[in-house]
C-alpha cells in the first residue's frame, strides 16, 4: 500500500524530537550511506516512541499485508541506528506492522543517524538530480524532503530548480492504488498513463483502467480519453442504463423455470425483444444435475 495519509502535525513534532535528541543515538555508530537504501532485519527494528497514532485498523493491516506480499513494500521505512545492529522507527508504523503480518524477515529502510538532517537533505537533493530514478522513486525523494526536512514545495522547487507543478504532479502518485505505483515503478506503465489515471475519480475506476492499459496496450492518450470527465459520465449512465422491464408473461416464465429447475433463472432481454435466457448453477454437480432434468424433459 502506497503511505498517502496526510502527515499529521502531532507526528511532524516527534519526528523532529528524535532527529534532534542525539542521546539515544550511538556516536560514530557505522550506518548506510545517508538517503541510502538498506535491507534490514525486521527483529532489528523497534517502534516508534512519538508516534502519537495507537490504533490500527485491523481492515486496513490486512489490505496492506496483501498489497506488501504482492508488490512489496514500495515506500522504504525510515529508521535511525541505535546501536550494534538496532534501529528504531521514525516513520512506515503502518508498513512496519504489515510486514510483520506478512512474515517478512527483511524491510527495505532509510537509516539516519543523529544531527544529520543537513547531510540527508544534500543526499536526497543529489539523488533526485540522477537520470535513471523512476517517477516514483523521485515522487518518494519529494516527499522525504518535505516530510523530514521540513520544506514546503515552493522551498524545494527553488533547492532543485524545478516548477512547483512539476513537484506537485510527482506527488500526486502517490496518491495511486500500490499496484499502479508499482507499474510505474517497474516501469510497465509510464508516468504520462499515471498522471492520466488520476483524473478518476475512485481508485476502484482507476484500477480498471489501469487493466486495459495492460491488457489492451493502451497509449498516453487513449487513456487521457477514457479518463475525461464526460467520457466517465456516459460510461457510468451507459452501464447503469435500466435494462427493458419484464412484461407479465416474461415474469411467469421465470418463476415457472425457477421452480422447476430449482436454480435462479433470467431474461436479458433487449429492447428489440431478442436476448438471452440465464440458467445459473452453482457447482459442476448442480450444472449435471440441470443437464439431467432437462434430458427428462424431451
Amino acid at each position: 500500500m502506497s503511505s498517502n495519509a496526510k502527515k499529521q502535525p502531532a507526528l511532524g513534532r516527534g519526528l523532529s524530537a528524535l532527529l534532534e535528541n542525539a542521546q539515544t543515538d550511538i556516536t560514530g555508530a557505522q550506518a548506510a550511506p545517508v538517503g541510502s537504501v538498506s535491507s534490514i532485519s525486521i527483529d532489528a527494528i523497534e517502534a516508534n516512541p512519538f508516534n502519537p497514532r495507537t490504533h490500527f485498523e485491523i481492515k486496513a493491516l490486512e489490505e496492506l499485508r496483501l498489497s506488501i506480499i504482492a508488490h512489496g513494500i514500495i515506500q522504504p521505512l525510515t529508521v535511525r541506528k541505535m546501536g550494534r545492529d538496532r534501529y528504531q522507527l521514525i516513520s512506515g508504523e503502518r508498513r512496519f506492522r504489515a510486514a510483520q503480518i506478512a512474515g517478512l524477515k527483511e524491510v527495505p529502510a532509510y537509516v539516519r543517524i543523529a544531527n544529520d538532517q543537513n547531510m540527508l537533505e544534500l543526499a536526497l537533493v543529489e539523488n533526485i538530480q540522477r537520470e535513471d530514478l523512476n517517477a516514483i522513486e523521485v515522487a518518494l525523494s519529494y516527499q522525504r524532503l518535505i516530510e523530514e526536512c521540513q520544506l514546503t514545495q515552493d522551498k524545494l522547487a527553488e533547492k532543485i530548480a524545478k516548477s512547483r507543478s512539476h513537484i506537485a504532479n510527482h506527488l500526486r502518485l502517490l496518491k495511486l492504488p500500490d499496484a499502479i505505483q508499482a507499474a510505474v515503478r517497474d516501469k510497465q506503465i509510464t508516468m504520462g498513463h499515471a498522471r492520466a489515471l488520476l483524473a478518476l475519480d475512485s481508485q476502484k475506476d482507476q484500477n480498471l483502467a489501469f487493466q486495459r492499459i495492460l491488457n489492451e496496450q493502451l497509449s498516453v492518450r487513449d487513456v487521457e480519453a477514457i479518463s475525461k470527465p464526460e467520457n466517465t459520465a456516459k460510461s457510468k449512465a451507459k452501464s447503469s442504463k435500466s435494462k427493458p422491464n419484464l412484461s407479465t408473461n416474461d415474469k411467469l416464465y421465470l418463476s415457472f423455470l425457477t421452480q422447476q429447475l430449482q436454480t435462479k433463472v433470467s431474461i436479458d432481454k433487449s429492447e428489440k425483444g431478442n436476448g438471452k435466457l440465464i440458467v445459473h448453477f452453482s457447482n459442476e454437480a448442480d450444472l449435471e444435475r440441470l443437464i439431467e432434468l432437462l434430458k427428462k424433459s424431451k
